[in-house]
C-alpha cells in the first residue's frame, strides 16, 4: 500500500498536460488583439510565427532607425542612471533583480515603436506601429531589397502596410473609406487603381459586394479615377481578419512582386529582360485569384499563366477588380 501512494500522488487531471502545452505554444503578442483603430504592418509567414516576429522586429528596427532615427525614451536614461548606485547595494539578490528589471524595461521600450499583436489568423503576424507611416516604411524596405537583391528574411513572405483599420461590416467600411481614400482619390487628386481582396476567418462578408462598394466610393470622390488592371498607379489592399478590416493604398504592387520579400530579391536578369509587353502581362496577373502564400513561386507563375486568357476576356467592370 505504501508503494502505491507515491504513484497516486503523481497523477494529474485529464487534459493537464495538453493544457500546459497549449500555454507553451501561445504565440507572441498573446493578450493584445488586432482591433479597429490600429495601424501597422500585416505580415504573412511560413509556419513559424515566433521566428517571423523576431525577423520583423529586426528588419523594421533596422529601417526604422534609418528613416526616423533611433527611438527616443524620455525616462530610459534616468532608469539606467540608477545603476550607478549599484555599488551601494549590499544585497546581491536585490542588485540582480534590479538589473533584470532594467533589461526588461529597456526591451519593452525598444518594442514601443513596433509591437506585435495577435492577428486572429494562422501564419499571419500583425505589428502595430506608432509614430511612423507604415506605407512609407514598407515601400522603402521593398525598394531597397529590390535594388540590392539582398535577402534579409527566411520565414517572412509578404509585408503589407496597414494605414487604417475599421470594423468588417459593410456600413462601417463604407463610412470609413469615404474619408480614408481622400488623400489619393479625392479631387483634385486622381489616379488609376485596382483592388486586391483577402478574407481570413470571416464568412459574413461578400467579396463581390465589398469590391463593388469600394470601387464606387473611389469613383464618387473623383469621376476621373479609373480602373486599370494593366498598369495602375495605386493598389487598394483589403485584408479582412475576423471582424477587422485592414486597409492600405500602395504603389509598385506589381514591381515589388505583390510585396513579397522572397520574390522581390530575385536576380536582376528577370527585370532586365522585361519589355513593355511583358510588364503589361505581369501587371495583368495581379487580377487573378492569389494562390496560397506557402506555394512555391514557380507554381504561382504556372497557375497565373494558365488563367491569363480567362481574365483578359472578362469585361473590366467592378467584378474585374477582384483579385
Amino acid at each position: 500500500m505504501a508503494a502505491a501512494e507515491p504513484a497516486a500522488r503523481k497523477r494529474r487531471p485529464k487534459g493537464h498536460f495538453a493544457a500546459g502545452a497549449g500555454r507553451a505554444k501561445r504565440p507572441r503578442g498573446a493578450g493584445r488583439q488586432l482591433e479597429a483603430g490600429m495601424r501597422g504592418i500585416l505580415i504573412t509567414c511560413n509556419m513559424n510565427e515566433r521566428k517571423c516576429v523576431g525577423e520583423a522586429y529586426s528588419l523594421l528596427g533596422e529601417y526604422g532607425d534609418l528613416l526616423y532615427g533611433p527611438e527616443q525614451f524620455s525616462d530610459h536614461e534616468e532608469r539606467l542612471s540608477g545603476s550607478d548606485r549599484e555599488e551601494d547595494e549590499d544585497d546581491v539578490e536585490a542588485a540582480l533583480k534590479k538589473e533584470v528589471g532594467q533589461i526588461r524595461a529597456s526591451t519593452e521600450q525598444k518594442l514601443r515603436r513596433f509591437q506585435s499583436v495577435e492577428s486572429g489568423a494562422n501564419n499571419v503576424v500583425f505589428i502595430r506601429t506608432q509614430g511612423i507611416e507604415p506605407e512609407n516604411l514598407v515601400h522603402h524596405i521593398l525598394k531597397d531589397m529590390h535594388t540590392t537583391k539582398k535577402k534579409k528574411t527566411r520565414v517572412i513572405l509578404r509585408m503589407l502596410p496597414i494605414s487604417g483599420t475599421c470594423k468588417a461590416f459593410m456600413e462601417d467600411m463604407k463610412k470609413y473609406t469615404e474619408t480614408f481614400f481622400e488623400p489619393w482619390f479625392k479631387a483634385p487628386n486622381k489616379g488609376t487603381f485596382q483592388i486586391v481582396y483577402k478574407a481570413r476567418n470571416n464568412s459574413h462578408m461578400s467579396r463581390e459586394e465589398v469590391i463593388k462598394e469600394l470601387a464606387g466610393i473611389v469613383g464618387s470622390l473623383n469621376p476621373e479615377n479609373k480602373v486599370d488592371l494593366s498598369n495602375p498607379q495605386y493598389t487598394i489592399v483589403v485584408e479582412i481578419i475576423k471582424t477587422v478590416c485592414c486597409l492600405s493604398v500602395v504603389r509598385d504592387y506589381v514591381l515589388f512582386r505583390k510585396y513579397n520579400l522572397q520574390e522581390v530579391v530575385k536576380s536582376n536578369k528577370e527585370d532586365a529582360q522585361q519589355n513593355p509587353s511583358s510588364v503589361t502581362e505581369q501587371n495583368s496577373e495581379v487580377a487573378k485569384a492569389e494562390t496560397e502564400e506557402q506555394e512555391k513561386s514557380s507554381k504561382e507563375v504556372k497557375e497565373e499563366n494558365r488563367n491569363q486568357s480567362e481574365i483578359e476576356s472578362e469585361p473590366k467592370g467592378n467584378d474585374a477588380l477582384i483579385v
